[in-house]
């Protein structure tokens, strides 16, 4: 076979290969140039987590080079068997012959092995053992998750700027990921100069993110910026794997925490405005049906039901918040009615908001320490000392870019700040970014138009710092440090309250 493809290839000048499976047979003969070749579309083919293609790819190169980065590239990205490369000599014969196969994680950053042999009469490796105890191996990485186990996905960082920063928001990104049940094979940070708008980032970085995916048992990579749909459909289609950015996860989030009717409403409404757009790639058969003249077919015409659907659902969806907003302002007119005056929390995810409206309030509001542990708003009767009362309100947290759709389908839920009399930002005086999280709430009030609002800082969890940093910190900002599982610091913090409450009304 070896002395069939070198000779018709010297003959055409022109690289030949052959597919074959693992049975020996022939799946496709390619033809290329006299330097490349196009490996078709294997689809068809068997793929699952953990298991290679079933095909090796067998090809000769005519200028006596070994095997290329594209040639590894392939490998990868396709999950073959091997990639061989036949040498030929003047005479048209095969050569000097190399054969590289992806490697399992090991302790160096090698991803793939490759070995050559000086001549055809020297190779002497058991293909079949040796696809079958890397498949084994690679395969042993996947076992947890065929059993039931949680997912696990490469998250991946992307910028412009400072490498530190970005490291910053991948230690956030791992905490929404954990928070939503994904375990971490592992973090990438790459660093650019000027987007790919394809891909983002570089092909030979992608085929990277494949081999590390199929070396640690993951299939899904999660990217920390916001990914538009052309890049989603081409790194998927590329790299056959899941993909998802930030925002996409914290809709997950979202809609696994969600528990109320509103809540429930907000959320989905909040993944048909992410969605809408990304529909064209939801398909990869149907994508193939373009619109124009004579290009119209089921496909499309698919596509258009799913639109129009969705838009339709969008706009019962809105009727219904509609409703929930004008029973939120029945609510408010009692409220005023009754004179009581309205206290928000507000602040960062995990800050402990929740935490602190069970103390003040001796609720029972779920805690938990993870990430948007709480959505739905929750309002209680805060009782002070000289028999006066206030309506006290729990709301979700906010987080550094967060995705505009939650933003708009959460508004009726942020409308309830416009009418309070006070705001309590609550701030986590453990987290290594307090500062950054601080402005992050700050930037959002202002974008929600509530700056006008008084607004109390309460730095939460001093008890697992230093109290004396805590209250030099809070002093200096202005606020108040407490611990809302120590009774003994909320006394402070209700008297400020009441302060500030019957000063602003």
């Amino acid at each position: 076979m070896a002395r069939q493809i070198s000779s018709i290839s010297h003959e055409i000048k022109r690289q030949v290969a052959l597919l074959i499976g693992r049975k020996g047979q022939v799946a496709y003969v390619i033809v290329g140039d006299n330097r490349h070749i196009w490996i078709p579309d294997l689809s068809g083919f068997r793929f699952g987590a953990g298991r290679l293609k079933g095909l090796r790819c067998v090809h000769t190169h005519l200028n006596k080079e070994p095997l290329s980065g594209e040639d590894i590239t392939d490998l990868v990205l396709l999950a073959l068997d091997l990639m061989v490369c036949v040498q030929l000599d003047e005479r048209g014969m095969p050569g000097p012959i190399s054969y590289a196969n992806i490697f399992p994680s090991n302790d160096s950053e090698k991803g793939w092995d490759v070995i050559r042999r000086p001549d055809i009469g020297q190779l002497d490796v058991d293909v079949l053992s040796l696809i079958g105890s890397l498949e084994e191996e690679l395969g042993r990485k996947h076992e947890g998750r065929s059993l039931g186990g949680e997912e696990k996905a490469l998250l991946v960082g992307v910028t412009p700027g400072p490498r530190w920063q970005e490291e910053e928001s991948l230690d956030e990104l791992e905490s929404l990921a954990l928070s939503d049940g994904i375990g971490i094979v592992g973090k990438v940070i790459q660093r650019i100069k000027k987007v790919n708008p394809r891909f983002l980032i570089g092909k030979g970085k992608v085929s990277e993110l494949v081999l590390r995916c199929l070396q640690t048992g993951s299939d899904l990579l999660i990217f920390d910026t916001e990914l538009t749909p052309a890049q989603v459909k081409s790194l998927a289609d590329f790299t056959e794997l899941r993909i998802i950015d930030r925002s996409q996860l914290i809709l997950d989030i979202f809609a696994k925490r969600a528990m109320t009717r509103e809540g429930k409403i907000q959320v989905e409404l909040a993944q048909l405005k992410y969605m809408f757009p990304r529909l064209a790639t939801r398909n990869t058969a149907m994508s193939r049906l373009t619109g124009g003249i004579g290009g119209r077919g089921p496909g499309e015409t698919k596509l258009e039901v799913n639109r129009r659907r969705v838009r339709e659902r969008m706009a019962r969806l809105n009727r219904e918040l509609g409703e929930i907003k004008r029973q939120r302002e029945k609510r408010r007119r009692l409220r005023e009615i009754n004179r009581l005056p309205v206290i928000s929390i507000v602040g960062y995810t995990n800050a402990g908001k929740s935490t602190l409206l069970n103390t003040l309030t001796n609720s029972h509001v779920s805690v938990r320490n993870r990430l948007f542990e709480t959505l739905d708003p929750s309002s209680r009767r805060l009782r002070f000392p000289r028999e006066r009362e206030a309506i006290i309100t729990d709301t979700v947290g906010f987080i550094r870019n967060l995705p505009k759709s939650l933003m708009e389908a959460f508004a009726a839920t942020l409308e309830e700040l416009r009418d309070a009399h006070l705001l309590l930002h609550v701030a986590d005086a453990t987290s290594p970014r307090v500062d950054e999280e601080i402005k992050v709430v700050e930037k959002i009030l202002i974008d929600l138009d509530l700056a006008a609002i008084p607004t109390l800082l309460v730095l939460n969890k001093t008890d697992l710092v230093d109290v004396q940093k805590a209250r030099a910190f809070s002093k200096k900002l202005g606020g108040i440090a407490i611990s809302a599982i120590t009774p003994s610091t909320i006394y402070p913090l209700v008297k400020k309250i009441q302060g500030l409450i019957w000063k602003s009304i």
